[in-house]
């Protein structure tokens, strides 16, 4: 009698166990579906708010155009990644600007990503924070600081010492928060210095690209 007790104890043990799996695995597949369905939903308005700000952004960096950058852009190859350029255009079709962003790795709170408006003579148009973890306050002057932003524009390699004036350099560092503009100074004069070693090979791949294509290839 006390091994049949004990049978049955143990087949309800194994009861309970298996519908406790059956639970989990019915809770899994809820949640996995609700999961599922939700990104279906939110996929393509996500995507169109980012393109929205993205157009925003090239507004504010790049000349008047009559074209749409955010489509008329090349695909820059360089170290296992891809960067996109955006092209401003005239109505001849010619190239006026070229815009991209660049990441300063070296913020105070963590990476700053900057997107940068650039002359076919090399000089600056415009620039713009699209992303920041800095202090509101001290650090964020790099976004809510248009004066600061507005020197810039029209900064060439030449004409210019590439550093705050900490350092020796033209541009205002922020009271307390001398890291941030550091860090912008720095990957800017960066995104300079790579437009003057690739000017050539933009102009070209930008005179020949089909604008009826999302993008073109630039050979690295």
């Amino acid at each position: 009698m006390e091994n049949n007790q004990a049978e049955n104890r143990k087949a309800k043990h194994t009861m309970e166990m298996l519908m406790m799996v059956i639970a989990l695995t019915l809770v899994t597949v809820i949640a996995a579906s609700l999961l599922g369905v939700t990104d279906m939903f939110t996929r393509e308005p996500i995507r169109q708010a980012q393109r929205a700000m993205l157009h925003r952004s090239l507004e504010q960096v790049l000349p008047a155009h009559v074209n749409s950058p955010i489509d008329d852009k090349l695909v820059w190859h360089a170290a296992g990644q891809n960067m996109p350029v955006y092209l401003a255009r005239d109505a001849r079709g010619q190239v006026t600007a070229f815009a991209w962003e660049a990441v300063a790795p070296d913020g105070y709170s963590g990476s700053i990503r900057i997107l940068i408006g650039i002359l076919p003579s090399g000089g600056i148009h415009a620039i713009r924070i699209t992303d920041h973890q800095e202090t509101p306050g001290l650090g964020d002057g790099i976004v809510h600081n248009k004066p600061w932003l507005d020197f810039f524009v029209g900064k060439t390699l030449d004409n210019t010492r590439w550093a705050v004036k900490k350092d020796g350099g033209n541009f205002d560092q922020f009271t307390g928060a001398t890291i941030t503009p550091r860090a912008v100074v720095k990957a800017v004069r960066k995104g300079l210095e790579f437009f003057k070693t690739n000017r050539t090979k933009l102009l070209k791949m930008a005179a020949h690209l089909d604008i009826q294509s999302e993008k073109g290839k630039l050979p690295s």
